[in-house]
């Protein structure tokens, strides 16, 4: 078999596909959507690397805080900067204060100039949303004036909520942490940490369990319109071509629709970067722009995707014989055999099995067994798929119409019914393993905070111009607070001056000290000394002494700060709790009689916040009173536990890629449900002129639909709980099944098919015409 031969049977195919008249382009038609639709979510998931790496870049363009303590002098080149973002409904707010001390200030990427004091420059996106009537809250805390635009290149994503804004005065800040002078905008990155081996494995699982349904999907499309194809290659071997050119025609007509599917694939990678920059998935938006596939890996698939078109017809016509008088697949075929089919999912668990017990305390896992095993699992269901399609339907029989009319098509196609929910079974079985997977190994990558949410829900920091008690008041009158916890905090050393035992000073009333500490009696005046406090050494000691200094100085602060304290004779003993963050505070407690009216600003005021959880946005009224307090207050959100940036990063990009490749399943699944539908045209149409009723075929067609769906859903379950309980040995975790998790997955896949078997109804209605008879 030469070259020649096969470029010449190729192209003849090509030829025939695009010359075939109405039929032959209608499938050609159909295989390029199909193939199209696979190719473009390729070319999404290879770009996605570089969409990252861009938003990253972005974020180091414009970084504004700086690893070093030292202060920059002031210079004509140098900008103050403040931090006044904040948090608008779970979304961040990137807010920044500018004040330019030189003509030569460096602007912030996406600025043109900088805006004057009382104006600001805003993202589209938060433009829109403060000219929303959603906006109305965090307009208050916004109190600029719009006058410009945040370029793109300012951005991490169009839907990003940022905002620069004009200000003077910062000068007088430079010492808080909120506010930093910078020569350049070009920051330092985060110190890189090294992934350890399990959230590698994440990474690893995450891709190949979503790119393995566009796989099944372009290798179903290419098969689209198999048996009219089969009749057409019986009348070339009645003008003479043997068995394997036809074999080699029907692969260049597969080739062609390959070659357009890559076409069509890089308009709807075209159309979907557009659309791309319009939809936030998961909090995550990017620019069309930073969607740019790799060149390597857009080539691969420019190769891989024809090469894998004709591969797949070859296999597929392995066992089909095409006489000159018709195509021997009408008669009723021979068993499927099961041996060869379950060696894929065993030789998968074989490449599996010696990293079971590795954990993350092992080094790496082997990225190509990884990638091998869990690939000939998901390839093992679309294996196996056909054969207990085949298996499982020859045993049904008796029922209505509509069923026995379900069951005969099955029983003579089941082959056709199996393709078409492979994709859906792939999908969910790999969403099973990885949701298995991740809430295995969740509790590892979660640590509990120590803050108690029922006692506190917020903590606000008061400005020291502000006093505490009217701070107190003020959030304590805001909707949706239930009520509010005061304390100020300090430091108390037995020297002026570099002080070797300091201990921590709490003022507060009797209510506010009895949630830091143990109190038999109290009242305003009192003095405590803490005692059992965790890590603390020097209360007892500085007990003792007769005078203790609020805010001593240290050898590189501002010497006069400290206040001078005389220790009360008549101190009194109070035993540690853990107040709402979880820290047992120590030192010692005071009541404000107690405390001199001249120490009153060498303490920090802080508010605790109990909020009610029925009062719509009370955490937007708590941070829009903190802003009018102070733009610079941060205030802290509680809660018992919180978990890796990098875990919730990957659990983000496996949710948004599930969510393209639920997409792709719904698309593809209806183009192969149509082009179905088309092959049955004259059939539909025959029942119906015999009097057929329209409902019973409609019932016929979704039990069609039913059975393999069912079927494969639940041998996609058995694999992915397989799968799942595999990759959590290997990572060291006990296996647990997540039952409703494992439900919620299957019930989605069926959603999908639900909905595209309904879209499918409508044109199901038209084929059933007696007129589809015709025939010219």
């Amino acid at each position: 078999m030469t070259a020649r031969q096969w470029s010449r049977d190729l192209a003849m195919g090509t030829k025939f596909a695009f010359t075939g008249g109405r039929e032959g382009w209608i499938r050609v038609l159909l295989t390029g959507v199909g193939v199209g639709l696979g190719v473009a979510l390729l070319l999404l998931t290879t770009a996605i690397p570089s969409a990252m790496q861009a938003r990253s870049d972005r974020e180091y363009s414009r970084t504004d805080l700086r690893m070093s303590s030292e202060v920059i002098p002031k210079a004509d080149n140098t900008v103050l900067v403040g931090n006044v973002g904040s948090d608008f409904r779970g979304q961040d707010v990137r807010g920044r204060e500018l004040e330019p001390e030189g003509l030569r200030a460096p602007l912030p990427p996406g600025l043109s100039e900088f805006p004057a004091p009382g104006e600001m420059f805003v993202s589209p996106a938060l433009r829109k949303l403060l000219d929303s009537p959603d906006g109305k809250l965090l307009r208050e805390r916004i109190p600029y004036r719009d006058t410009g635009t945040i370029g793109s290149i300012g951005l991490i994503g169009p839907a990003e909520l940022a905002f620069y804004a004009g200000t003077d005065g910062l000068a007088a800040r430079i010492g808080d942490s909120p506010v930093n002078r910078l020569d350049t905008f070009q920051g330092v990155d985060a110190p890189s940490e090294e992934m350890d081996p399990v959230l590698l494995l994440l990474v690893l699982v995450v891709f190949v369990v979503l790119l393995m349904p566009v796989g099944v999907f372009i290798a179903a499309a290419v098969r689209f319109g198999g048996e009219r194809r089969d009749r057409r290659l019986a009348a070339l071997r009645l003008v003479g071509a043997d068995g394997r050119m036809t074999r080699r025609i029907a692969a260049g007509e597969a080739l062609a629709g390959a070659l357009l599917g890559l076409l069509f694939g890089t308009v709807f990678f075209l159309l979907g970067r557009q659309i791309a920059g319009t939809v936030e998935l998961f909090g995550i938006s990017v620019f069309p722009s930073y969607l740019d596939p790799t060149p390597a890996l857009a080539a691969l698939i420019a190769l891989a995707v024809p090469a894998a078109a004709v591969a797949v017809t070859l296999f597929a016509l392995r066992g089909v014989v095409i006489e000159p008088l018709g195509v021997v697949r009408t008669a009723r075929p021979a068993r499927r055999r099961l041996w060869w089919r379950l060696l894929l999912p065993l030789g998968g668990l074989a490449l599996l099995a010696p990293m079971i017990g590795k954990g993350s305390e092992n080094g790496d896992f082997n990225a190509y067994m990884v990638t091998g095993g869990v690939v000939l699992l998901l390839v093992g269901v679309t294996a196996l798929l056909p054969w207990v399609v085949e298996a499982v339907v020859a045993r049904l029989n008796s029922g209505p119409v509509s069923w026995q009319l379900a069951v005969r098509r099955l029983q003579l196609s089941s082959g056709t019914a199996a393709r078409m929910v492979n994709g859906i079974a792939v999908a969910v079985a790999g969403a099973i393993a990885m949701q298995m997977l991740f809430a295995g190994v969740e509790s590892d990558y979660t640590r509990a905070t120590g803050q108690d949410v029922s006692r506190a829900q917020m903590e606000v920091t008061v400005p020291a111009r502000i006093p505490l008690a009217k701070a107190a008041e003020e959030l304590g009158a805001t909707p949706g607070v239930r009520g509010t916890t005061a304390i100020s905090s300090g430091t108390l050393g037995e020297r002026r001056t570099d002080p070797e035992r300091t201990a921590t000073v709490t003022v507060g009333d009797c209510d506010a000290l009895r949630e830091v500490a143990r109190l038999s009696s109290c009242r305003d005046g009192d003095v405590f000394a803490v005692r059992h406090a965790e890590y603390d050494t020097d209360t007892a000691r500085l007990a003792k002494a007769r005078t203790l200094y609020l805010d001593p100085g240290y050898s590189d602060s501002e010497k006069g700060a400290e206040v001078a304290w005389t220790v009360p004779r008549d101190l009194r003993k109070a035993d540690t709790r853990e107040d709402p963050t979880g820290w047992e505070r120590g030192g010692f407690l005071i009541t404000p009689g107690a405390l001199p009216a001249k120490a009153a600003p060498a303490v920090t005021g802080l508010v605790y916040l109990r909020l009610d959880p029925s009062a719509p946005d009370a955490r937007e009224h708590v941070l829009n009173i903190a802003a009018r307090m102070d733009p610079y207050t941060q205030p802290m959100f509680y809660a018992a536990s919180e978990q890796s940036g990098r875990f919730t990063s990957i659990r983000t990009g496996l949710f948004v890629g599930a969510a393209c490749v639920l997409a792709l399943i719904g698309a593809s699944l209806l183009v192969s449900q149509l082009e179905q539908l088309r092959e049955r045209r004259k059939l539909l149409s025959a029942l119906v002129a015999f009097g057929t009723r329209r409902r019973t075929l409609s019932l016929s067609v979704l039990w069609q639909t039913a059975i393999p769906v069912a079927l494969g859903l639940l041998l996609a379950s058995a694999v992915g709980l397989t799968l799942g309980a595999v990759l959590l040995k290997m990572t060291g975790t006990s296996v647990a099944v997540d039952w409703p998790g494992v439900l919620s997955m299957a019930g989605i896949g069926a959603a999908v098919v639900l909905a595209v078997t309904a879209l499918s109804v409508p044109p199901l209605l038209r084929l059933m015409r007696p007129d589809g008879l015709r025939t010219e």
